[in-house]
């Protein structure tokens, strides 16, 4: 199994007046770990809530596996959506859950349950409303991770997690897929702590595609230049420069595209040029004024 791949084409959701998703497209790739980002309201939640078959789609095509996720038993026994909260029973204990997920989830891994229940310190006799928030999360990681479903859905869901159990969800999360391949799409607006996850990237901002790409290929579409604040801020004049810092006198710059000359520049001044982080490319692309158009921002 290497996961269920994703086609969604001009994917509409409404709610009342409320546009949550406005002619969305977009394709996952089976066994790839994608990110979905976005800040707060871009349409993250309503658009894995879709996939999943938790909300309808007011218009549109959605194909999990090559069909319509929508009351289909196959690929919703395939698919686990989990959010920041857990999504579990208030009334069962932790243990109780566990046991009703291994019992109706076939790829469902005990022995990997078991393994993050002990990291993440969850007593297994606990239930969900007598949890902390963090715990909450963790709880949620430990169904998330051990499900092994061919879609798993994790939409913020290490949010209410310390940073230090948040590092051992990454860790745990890619050590299993590599392990066990499969379709993982991880939402998160903490871009910079997950970024080493993803191979493929897509951004949403109100409602929208802003981007759709593999990783790699959307960091080659800027670059960093460090080195002694003069040369840098010489280097960049007229450049579009997203994100800067300065220590002393040495400084860094962030661009947004490239040029053909931009290397032998950088040897002559003595200036290293290096990738550009995700998180400074996804505050340039969502950063435009209330009211903007997609098209008016770029």
């Amino acid at each position: 199994m290497t996961g269920f791949g994703v086609e969604v084409r001009d994917l509409t959701a409404r709610y009342g007046t409320t546009t949550a998703l406005d002619a969305v497209s977009f394709t996952l790739r089976p066994g790839v770990i994608t990110g979905l980002l976005g800040r707060n309201g871009s349409g993250k939640t309503t658009a894995l809530s879709i996939l999943a078959a938790f909300r309808r789609r007011t218009s549109g095509t959605v194909l999990v596996d090559g069909e319509d996720p929508w009351e289909n038993e196959r690929v919703l026994a395939g698919t686990c959506l989990v959010r920041e909260s857990g999504d579990v029973a208030n009334d069962q204990k932790l243990k109780e859950t566990l046991e009703f997920l291994g019992d109706r989830r076939p790829l469902f891994s005990r022995e990997l349950a078991d393994t993050l229940m002990d990291r993440f310190e969850l007593d297994p006799l606990s239930r969900p409303d007598r949890l902390s928030r963090g715990k909450r999360s963790a709880f949620g990681v430990v169904v998330g991770l051990a499900s092994r479903t061919p879609l798993t859905l994790l939409d913020e869901v290490h949010l209410g997690m310390d940073a230090p159990s948040r590092y051992a969800f990454y860790d745990a999360l890619l050590a299993d897929w590599v392990e066990h391949p499969r379709t993982i799409v991880l939402s998160s607006h903490l871009i910079g702590e997950i970024e080493r996850l993803l191979e493929d990237v897509v951004v949403l901002d109100r409602g929208t595609v802003l981007t759709m790409s593999d990783a790699e290929t959307l960091r080659s579409g800027g670059i960093t230049v460090t080195g002694p604040a003069e040369a840098v801020e010489a280097f960049v004049a007229g450049r579009d420069v997203v994100a800067r810092q300065r220590l002393g006198r040495t400084a860094q710059a962030t661009l947004v595209g490239t040029r053909a000359d931009d290397a032998s520049r950088a040897r002559q001044t003595g200036l290293e040029l290096g990738p550009v982080a995700l998180q400074d490319l996804f505050v340039h692309l969502t950063d435009r004024p209330a009211g903007a158009t997609t098209e008016e921002s770029r």
